[in-house]
């Protein structure tokens, strides 16, 4: 396995986003693995993996091999989006472009409210899920899963966040994600627990 410096291992997390890299390092952090994170953007000549999978864990080990492959050090991967139950489940994998252009966080948003519209508070459960993969140089594999369930509100509130946070109110909560601060959102995030269920897999897979 590749490393870095004596007693340390470099992990790619597969993203461009800063507050990811930061949020991934900073639980590695406080589980005293020794371990040198980077994000995609330390290889900008890789480039970015089509996320072909039907389900976020086949698109997460999609991403974490292709960085695995290509940079020789193990990777890390998410995929996540919005699960509506009455929607059997969608917008699922197809969130980020649930309104038919990928990222555009607002158009999203209003399509799903819209096809809610008649749809009652007790049936507007709802959940965030991540799947997050590791894979190694040689083909190892390894993916966990995380969940925020909650209730989909009928207006967004909230500045915080992105996406679909201003209409999910976590359960237990009578505030939407993106009410929440950063801190407490990473506390009871998707993302986080599954971000946080790797790390007994890195401790046996790393050393």
């Amino acid at each position: 396995m590749s490393t870095v410096s004596e007693g340390s291992t470099r992990l790619i997390l597969a993203t461009r986003n800063a507050h990811k890299v930061s949020e991934l390092r900073a639980i590695l952090g406080a589980a005293g693995l020794d371990v040198e994170l980077v994000g995609a953007d330390a290889y900008p000549e890789v480039p970015d993996v089509r996320e072909t999978g039907v389900t976020f864990a086949e698109n997460a080990l999609l991403k974490a091999h292709a960085l695995a492959r290509a940079t020789g050090f193990p990777a890390v991967a998410d995929d996540s989006g919005l699960s509506v139950d009455v929607l059997g489940g969608a917008p699922g994998i197809f969130s980020a472009r649930w309104a038919g252009r990928h990222g555009d966080d607002q158009a999203n948003l209003d399509l799903l409210l819209a096809q809610l519209g008649d749809i009652a508070p007790p049936h507007r459960a709802a959940h965030f899920a991540c799947a997050a993969a590791l894979a190694l140089p040689d083909g190892t594999e390894r993916v966990v899963e995380g969940q925020l369930r909650g209730t989909l509100r009928f207006e967004p509130v909230g500045t915080h966040g992105f996406g679909y946070d201003p209409i999910l109110q976590p359960d237990g909560y009578q505030v939407t994600c993106a009410e929440l601060t950063p801190d407490q959102k990473n506390a009871i995030s998707h993302r986080g627990q599954a971000f946080r269920a790797l790390l007994p897999l890195l401790r046996d897979l790393l050393g």
